[in-house]
């Protein structure tokens, strides 16, 4: 079968190398891109028509066709070949074998490099729309279940040892705030995004008096490119997206990281429902929580698509170079990556059972409180620093004599300080400890609830 007629061809004089055509195709993964390379194909038409750069008839022709040609993808009535290159020659040929001749007006002002980089904003900015929303199951899930346990007392932790008495509805509320901030850093990339380059052509603009303005207004974008060159070869947008991606494939790794490590008999903080665990092969008893360790492990996909594209780009020239189309395989697999994620987390969040009690008894042994102790000093006119030192005594003692800080009789206090009171019961329990952070932003129960109102209000 003799091979079909490249849109190029006119400059060669023999054909391509199977080799070549296979290596260069970018249609395998590029047809991801059908929808916006219809819907950004629509608008150039009608802006085409309008213009009169082509009669308005034709346009009118053309965007039926377009229109027909994206309903008969959606339904899988059309099949993609490699020969076609990428996903905006398949559109064509398409459309040419609809209307006929009348199709290839369709490219008139416009090159390949600025139609790419228009079908990838537009793709970026729906998948940044999903992430978004999808963001807000997550945190929805987070605050109904800081609501339902709130008053659970855990560990704070730092460096791995235990620390201070915290709610856990509160450590819930510091994943919230990160996957705010993630939304923010989307939100921002999506602004970048949203400008359309159509209009650029190859390199230099166009000589047809192309509406550049109506375009962007049809397709819903902020405003256009000012710069023909940089807006063929640009990727920053891409890159915002990728570090965004990253950033909350890290935010959503910590998480996993924690529920592995909860859920062991180690820990005994949390159990995840058996419907997000598998078995094990050889093993009866395993319980493996499959879901955080694969959020966790494709935190590293995200990263190194980041690089990826960092390293394709940091060395081009300007303008276009073929290099760019290895732009689109990062940011397919990282917006797949972070929103399978996304639903992993936001059941996780749902169905973990956490208990209360072991998480309790985490904090009895292991002097939680003793800041608090350090602090009591303090406020008895003691400098902090002596404060410490003594508390670190008493600290030590317990260590050597198995008891807690709760454990020891006013006899045993004075024996450290005399401005122990017979009060001091009350400032290294649990509770008191965590009531007393009543400071904006801490983990004291009035201004964890404030901060759960707040949050359910907006």
């Amino acid at each position: 079968m003799a091979k079909k007629k490249k849109p190029w061809s006119g400059r060669f004089d023999g054909q391509i190398d199977a080799f070549v055509e296979d290596f260069t195709a970018s249609i395998p993964y590029d047809i991801l891109l059908y929808r916006h390379d219809i819907e950004g194909s629509i608008a150039h038409a009608r802006m085409l028509g309008r213009q009169k750069i082509i009669p308005q008839g034709e346009a009118r022709k053309i965007v039926a066709a377009l229109t027909a040609i994206r309903q008969e993808i959606d339904e899988g009535k059309l099949s993609f070949h490699s020969s076609q290159e990428d996903i905006h020659m398949a559109v064509e040929q398409f459309l040419i074998r609809k209307v006929g001749k009348i199709g290839g007006k369709l490219h008139t002002g416009r090159s390949r490099n600025d139609q790419v980089s228009l079908d990838l904003r537009l793709y970026l900015r729906d998948s940044i729309d999903d992430i978004v929303l999808m963001m807000d199951k997550v945190k929805e899930a987070i605050l109904t279940r800081a609501e339902e346990l709130f008053g659970v007392v855990m560990p704070g932790y730092t460096h791995m040892q235990r620390a201070q008495p915290v709610l856990f509805s509160h450590y819930l509320l510091a994943y919230h705030e990160m996957l705010s901030r993630d939304q923010d850093r989307f939100r921002d990339a999506r602004r970048r995004t949203n400008v359309s380059p159509l209009g650029a052509g190859a390199l230099a603009g166009t000589t047809f008096p192309v509406d550049r303005e109506f375009v962007a207004a049809e397709l819903g974008m902020g405003g256009v490119t000012e710069n023909s060159i940089d807006a063929v070869s640009d990727r920053d947008f891409a890159a915002d997206f990728l570090y965004a991606c990253a950033m909350a494939m890290m935010h959503l790794s910590r998480l996993s990281e924690e529920m592995v490590y909860w859920s062991s008999a180690e820990f005994g903080f949390l159990s995840l429902p058996d419907s997000l665990c598998t078995g094990s092969s050889i093993m009866p008893q395993k319980k493996n929580p499959d879901v955080p360790e694969l959020i966790r492990g494709k935190a590293g996909r995200a990263y190194g698509n980041l690089v990826n594209l960092l390293t394709v780009m940091k060395g081009l020239p300007l303008a276009y170079n073929r290099d760019m189309q290895e732009d689109k395989e990062p940011v397919f697999d990282s917006a797949r990556t972070v929103k399978e994620s996304l639903i992993g987390a936001a059941l996780l969040i749902r169905g973990m059972t956490v208990d209360e009690d072991r998480m309790r008894a985490a904090c009895d042994d292991g002097f939680l409180t003793a800041t608090d102790l350090a602090d009591y000093l303090a406020r008895k006119g003691m400098p902090f620093r002596k404060a410490h030192e003594i508390t670190g005594k008493i600290v030590l003692y317990c260590e050597k004599n198995g008891k807690r800080l709760k454990d020891l009789s006013l006899k045993e206090f004075h024996s450290f300080s005399r401005k122990i009171g017979e009060d001091i019961g009350d400032f290294v329990s649990l509770t008191n400890s965590v009531r007393m952070r009543n400071v904006r932003g801490a983990t004291g129960p009035r201004r964890v609830k404030t901060r759960l109102e707040a949050l359910k209000k907006s």
